[in-house]
């Protein structure tokens, strides 16, 4: 006891000293504290419990992908094959595998030599680098990530990387007036969506009509952000109508059984009475009857 009286009582005064020391000298505010921003709103067919994915806006989205992003960013979790999902037939799925810019890394098999190949549509999306070291090599010393699941690795995911490639902008004058140390460095790119404002990623979405649809969707700077975004979307939840589908059917299986349940419990127990004692345990007469029943039991007292 002594020893979880101490324990308290050590416990008690660190949390004292820390708090008199955090009103003595609070910590100094911070350049992300001010100036970094929550992701624009982005709204998308696949919102809601009834919401399903747009195969247009994901076609666009996947020639976004291909055209700007595939220079620097894997899909390593997603195979062409799966782009049947997006509309495509499957001449069009080998078409898009072979015709692909980044080869698949592959074997001679004359000499046992490393070497690359043509896609394939059961390939996965081959990564633009060889390892880690020639992407940084490649990016400044930055690596580009994977975006097979950044939709689902980012809170508001969609959302986020909408509002990342629609955010690059000048440094604004408040924040270098406040923070005059915190001047973007040479190199780094000051997008007020990214965590700590500064990002290796140069804008990629540069000017309207970088991509060219095939549906004559104006691609505007916000239209391309939007769709790419979307695509996102749908390599980290490939199934997600299929979850809304589902978790539909499950709750209309619970409102019948609740219904159901409940007709059952009018028709059981809807005549009959709960019977409740009408006198208590301290009432004379039953004192009497068990004081009784504890004689002819052999019971003292």
């Amino acid at each position: 006891m002594l020893v979880g009286v101490g324990f308290a009582g050590v416990l008690t005064i660190s949390l004292l000293v820390n708090l008199v020391g955090y009103f003595q000298a609070p910590p100094e505010p911070t350049a992300e504290e001010g100036f970094h921003r929550h992701p624009k709103e982005l709204a998308l067919k696949t919102d809601g419990p009834f919401g399903q994915f747009d195969r247009q806006q994901l076609q666009r989205g996947f020639q976004v992908y291909k055209e700007v992003c595939a220079g620097c960013h894997s899909l390593n979790l997603v195979s062409f094959r799966d782009l049947h999902q997006l509309g495509y037939n499957e001449a069009e799925v080998k078409a898009i595998a072979n015709q692909w810019a980044i080869e698949v890394p592959s074997v001679n098999p004359e000499t046992g030599e490393a070497a690359t190949r043509k896609a394939i549509p059961s390939d996965k999306f081959p990564s633009p680098y060889a390892n880690e070291t020639a992407a940084r090599a490649a990016n400044n010393n930055a690596l580009p990530p994977d975006l097979s699941l950044m939709a689902k690795a980012r809170h508001d995911g969609p959302a986020y990387i909408y509002s990342l490639l629609t955010g690059y902008q000048a440094q604004p004058a408040k924040l270098l007036a406040e923070f005059p140390a915190t001047k973007t460095p040479e190199g780094l790119h000051y997008n007020p969506y990214f965590a700590n404002l500064n990002i290796a990623m140069p804008p990629p979405l540069t000017a309207d009509g970088q991509v060219t649809y095939a549906d004559q969707t104006p691609a505007t700077v916000d239209q391309m952000a939007k769709d790419v975004s979307a695509f996102l979307l749908w390599t980290a939840e490939p199934n997600l109508q299929s979850r809304h589908k589902s978790g539909l059917a499950v709750l209309a299986f619970l409102i019948i059984a609740t219904v159901l349940g409940y007709l059952s419990y009018r028709n059981i127990w809807a005549e009959a009475k709960r019977k409740v004692a009408p006198k208590g345990a301290l009432d004379p007469e039953n004192k009497v009857k068990r004081t009784r029943a504890s004689k002819k039991a052999g019971i003292a007292g």
